[in-house]
């Protein structure tokens, strides 16, 4: 019984920790472009270097 005491607030702290978390990754636009990410890992480096000079 007294893990209890110890574990459900522990538990109550960090399910608000990853909800905060969650909320922090809307707020700074994560998961703004999706498929950006994954077409980008397709491109080579040298191709994005030519294209820049």
């Amino acid at each position: 019984m007294t893990a209890l005491l110890l574990l459900v607030p522990l538990s109550l702290i960090m399910g608000a920790a990853g909800v905060g978390a969650f909320l922090w990754s809307l707020q700074t636009r994560q998961y703004e472009d999706l498929d950006g990410a994954s077409a980008r890992i397709l491109l080579d480096d040298e191709d994005e270097s030519r294209i820049g000079h």
